[in-house]
């Protein structure tokens, strides 16, 4: 059965992770070249593995990443495929512009030794990790004329990798690579782990774009702390914003972008499960700047074009809102002006704009 499309234009996504969003028959057939023994063999048995089906907790959601993240890392073939196969998907949903995050380190199957201090080791470099992505990204670039770029993920929870997360950034800024994240668990804060900060102070002096995971299960401060203290120019999610008016009515003030994913928010407990009432509909009506995004349409089993119906068909959204969304989020992308100024001619284009909009 076909999936009902409600707006079948291209789109920009911002805030979907790479290791969320692999194809299970892909890690069924990685698993089976690399003799893992997964607890099922077919697609359809991994598919209930992973996938969450009902509201959860964000701790029962990370989780779904242990049943197949031993698979893809450290394995450069797998890598690779994961990365080219992202493209494609991406492109199936009229995505013309894609900023995927994910973490180097995760992905290199790094593992810290407790002796001596600070000791890692890994089946391969997180160096090497983000040259195998951008590959991937690249031929499919090529193969679906489409643009994708990359975001590199520090973790709140292993603040001894950040400076490293910041030291690809500057490497391959030039490479595929627009930005840097900090995710994880939003209770571990940059006053007890300041490496976390100097990352981002040695990004902001380098020139490399800054988001922030911040305000989807923690408090409001969190979002204070990504504005204030690591100078996020976007927030990841962003729904706990709303708890702190004034941090709200300034932001907006600011034009600040909210990465937001609606699927994802209902399934790890962020939000409220009645989409009808989600705090995605206050900065639709307030006109603020955000984003709809998949975040990890594998643990999800949902598509872009899931999330779009949702807002659609539950939260009153219009085909102008979600011509606005991605005129929004291409001003908002990581691009350089050039590149972002053809990507908006693009939309613009696309929507019947050219006329009416000027640059």
């Amino acid at each position: 059965m076909a999936e009902q499309v409600v707006f079948d234009k291209p789109k920009v996504e911002l805030h979907v992770h790479l290791d969320g969003a692999i194809r299970v028959q892909t890690i069924v057939d990685i698993a089976k070249r690399r003799g893992i023994n997964l607890p099922a063999q077919t697609a359809e048995g991994m598919t209930r593995r992973i996938c969450l089906e009902e509201p959860a907790t964000l701790t029962v959601f990370l989780s779904k990443f242990n049943e197949y993240m031993h698979v893809i890392a450290g394995d450069r073939e797998a890598i690779k495929r994961i990365a080219y196969e992202f493209v494609e998907d991406k492109a199936k949903e009229k995505v013309i512009y894609v900023e995927v995050r994910y973490s180097p380190h995760l992905l290199a199957n790094t593992k810290v030794k407790p002796i001596p201090w600070n000791q890692q080791e890994g089946d391969l470099s997180p160096d090497e990790v983000v040259h195998l992505v951008n590959e991937g990204l690249r031929e499919g670039e090529k193969a679906f004329n489409i643009k994708a770029r990359s975001i590199l993920c520090c973790m709140r929870h292993m603040p001894s990798w950040s400076m490293e997360v910041a030291a690809l950034c500057k490497k391959y800024q030039h490479e595929g690579v627009v930005a840097i994240d900090l995710a994880g668990d939003e209770s571990l804060n940059c006053e007890a782990y300041p490496e976390h900060r100097k990352a981002y102070e040695e990004a902001e002096r380098c020139g490399i774009h800054r988001t922030v995971h911040a305000g989807e299960v923690g408090p409001a401060t969190v979002v204070k702390e990504a504005v204030d203290v690591l100078k996020a120019e976007r927030i990841g999610h962003g729904y706990r914003t709303l708890y702190d008016r004034d941090l709200y009515t300034k932001l907006r003030e600011k034009n600040m972008h909210f990465e937001m994913c609606p699927v994802s928010s209902k399934l790890t407990g962020a939000c409220q499960p009645d989409f009808t009432r989600h705090p995605i509909i206050t900065f639709m009506k307030d006109k603020a700047n955000y984003s709809l995004n998949t975040d990890d349409p594998l643990i999800l089993s949902s598509t872009l074009h899931l999330d779009y119906r949702i807002a659609q068909n539950l939260m009153g959204f219009s085909e102008e809102e979600f011509k606005r969304v991605n005129i929004n989020s291409a001003k908002s992308s990581f691009l350089p002006k050039e590149e972002k100024e053809e990507l908006l001619y693009s939309l613009y284009e696309a929507y019947g704009m050219v006329q009416s909009t000027p640059f």
